[in-house]
């Protein structure tokens, strides 16, 4: 039984999941890669409703459910803080906790911070006749400003990769003081393909945030950048643009114009930096955001590409949080003078920090609250006039009796509030056969409450036909667009088993090719190596979930994307 439980949590985790992929989607409906099976537009046509009359297709009588019009609150989806592992633990009773960005948090390159740390620990610093030390845990800087601002967990003292982040906290209430304005140096900087960055120079004389929201503006340069809710390189380059358009004021009229031509040409917004590396390796991007520390350590990038700085450094700054007792402020200022010794910088340098210290910061201070304004807009503006199309194909096949369907239909339930109005949604269900629970439409307060009865109505039996759940997901989206050209098409495949019936991949592959329609898959139990092809076609990607934090992934990517 207790085998069963647990995988009726995790179904719940990729159910869930399967909205959180959203973030990674919305933007990439290139094709960034094609084999030899691609076929022409006429031809797809014609395969696909061929494909699509061979099977066994159910439309289900739609029926309204009950639906939760509670707004979403992502800081009550944080998950423990025991997700985020200490990366060096106290030593002594007199500790202060201290969140870290996790480029110097981390192993290897990324682990300065750690190496400083147990050399503190290991010194026996006396304070105020104690012993002192200190616990680093490894956190992002977004995802540390949501529990600090939230306060379900707020620690001694936080160092993210930039002040912008001390600002937020500040903003939220929380008492912020700045111990030190930087620990180690580093700069967030646009990384350009050699090659495009000379073709840029030439005509517009150098390279910096204004010429390159220009050129993108210009459709000249295909660049992505990561979300600037979640990333620190993100946020600084949104700040940073919009500065660009009008540095008196990030939001006004004239901002905001100059942001939406920009980021009409924009193809690809990332959560993470690995994602927006690997779209770069396949030439699908001229040019992406990254910090220095990153870029030095990747010869790879080094070889054939160029590093433009841009925004506020990147100095990691240390802040004690809420108001602390004396004894922790000492140890505070006490770890950072320790740092400051010459043999810890030294450490940093060779782990790829101090390498930009000539590098002045061209943004002028953004105050906390004006910072979550200029994330609102880019929430509110990031799209365009191109809503989302996305069809969510989950198989109901036996294996799926019983918990785990109870337990996927919850996490469906709880994910749907995150959708966005503007776009449209579908969902298929598949088993042996295929089932459109509902069709597409715009996700207005009657197409939520269909999608609700939907999910409550699913039932599990048969085997599993993944490919042709696809097949009636792309028929149903090249049906959209015919009636909606300008909208972005998206599929979400969940499986928790391997195909055993229905059509190949190798039969649709050429489809999915020409119809650029990104494919990101979720599994367990599943044929991964399987779902991997699919979702590389066209530079989606595949997961397995893990357990703890997919709640909040939901809150924090969906809130963003949808």
């Amino acid at each position: 039984m207790a085998g069963k439980g647990k995988k009726g949590i995790i179904l719940v985790v990729i159910a869930a999941s399967v909205f959180a992929l959203i973030y990674f989607g919305i933007t990439l409906t290139s094709n960034l890669g094609k084999s030899d099976k691609e076929i022409s537009a006429e031809d797809a046509g014609r395969k696909l409703n061929k494909l699509y009359k061979e099977i066994d297709v159910t439309v289900a009588d739609t029926v309204k459910g009950q639906i939760d019009l509670d707004p979403a609150d992502i800081g009550e989806s944080l998950p423990d803080i025991a997700k985020f592992p200490v990366s060096v633990d106290n030593t002594t009773d007199s500790f202060v906790e201290i969140f870290s960005s996790t480029e110097k948090s981390g192993t290897g390159n990324d682990g300065w911070l750690n190496e400083v740390a147990a050399a503190f620990n290991d010194a026996r610093i006396m304070i105020g006749g104690k012993q002192a030390s200190v616990r680093i845990r490894n956190i992002a800087s977004g995802t540390a400003t949501d529990y600090i601002r939230s306060g379900k967990y707020i620690p001694d003292a936080f160092t993210p990769s930039n002040e912008l982040w001390g600002e937020m906290v500040k903003a939220s209430g929380t008492p912020a003081e700045l111990i030190t304005k930087r620990m180690t140096g580093n700069v967030a900087g646009v990384v350009t393909n050699k090659k495009k960055y000379d073709e840029l120079v030439g005509k517009y004389g150098s390279l910096n945030v204004k010429t390159i929201t220009d050129a993108i503006a210009g459709n000249e340069l295909s660049m992505g950048y990561t979300d600037p809710f979640a990333s620190s390189t993100g946020l600084n380059f949104l700040v940073t643009a919009l500065g660009t358009f009008d540095s008196s004021d990030l939001l006004s009229d004239k901002a905001v114009q100059g942001f939406e031509r920009f980021q009409a040409n924009v193809p690809f917004i990332a959560s993470t930096t690995l994602q927006m590396r690997d779209a770069a390796k396949t030439g699908a991007l001229d040019a992406f955001v990254l910090e220095y520390q990153t870029y030095v350590n990747a010869p790879d990038l080094k070889s054939g590409y160029v590093f433009t700085p841009f925004g506020v450094r990147h100095d990691s700054p240390l802040y004690a949080l809420g108001n602390l007792p004396r004894e922790k402020e000492d140890i505070l200022h006490k770890f950072a003078e320790f740092t400051e010794q010459d043999q810890y910088q030294k450490l940093a340098a060779d782990k790829g920090f101090n390498g930009l210290d000539d590098y002045v910061s061209e943004a002028a201070p953004v105050e906390g609250t004006l910072l979550t304004s200029a994330q609102k807009l880019w929430k509110e503006k990031k799209d365009g006039s191109k809503p989302i199309a996305a069809v969510f194909v989950a198989d109901i096949s036996g294996s799926m009796a019983g918990e785990p369907l109870n337990h996927l239909k919850e996490s469906l339930l709880k994910g749907q509030k995150f959708l966005g109005k503007d776009n449209s949604i579908g969902f298929v269900s598949y088993s042996s056969e295929v089932t459109i629970n509902l069709p597409i439409a715009k996700y207005d307060t009657n197409q939520q409450s269909m999608f609700v009865g939907a999910i409550n109505s699913l039932q599990a039996a048969g085997g599993t036909a993944t490919f042709d759940g696809m097949i009636v997901a792309m028929k149903m989206l090249q049906d959209q667009l015919a009636a909606n050209p300008g909208v972005k098409p998206l599929i979400f495949v969940l499986s928790d088993g391997e195909t055993n019936e229905g059509h190949s991949l190798d039969e649709i592959r050429g489809l999915i090719e020409t119809y650029k329609i990104p494919v990101y898959t979720i599994g367990y139990n599943a044929n991964i190596k399987a779902l991997e092809s699919i979702s590389s076609i066209n530079e989606a990607a595949n997961i397995n979930a893990d357990t703890d934090d997919v709640v909040y992934k939901i809150g924090n990517l969906l809130n963003v994307q949808m």
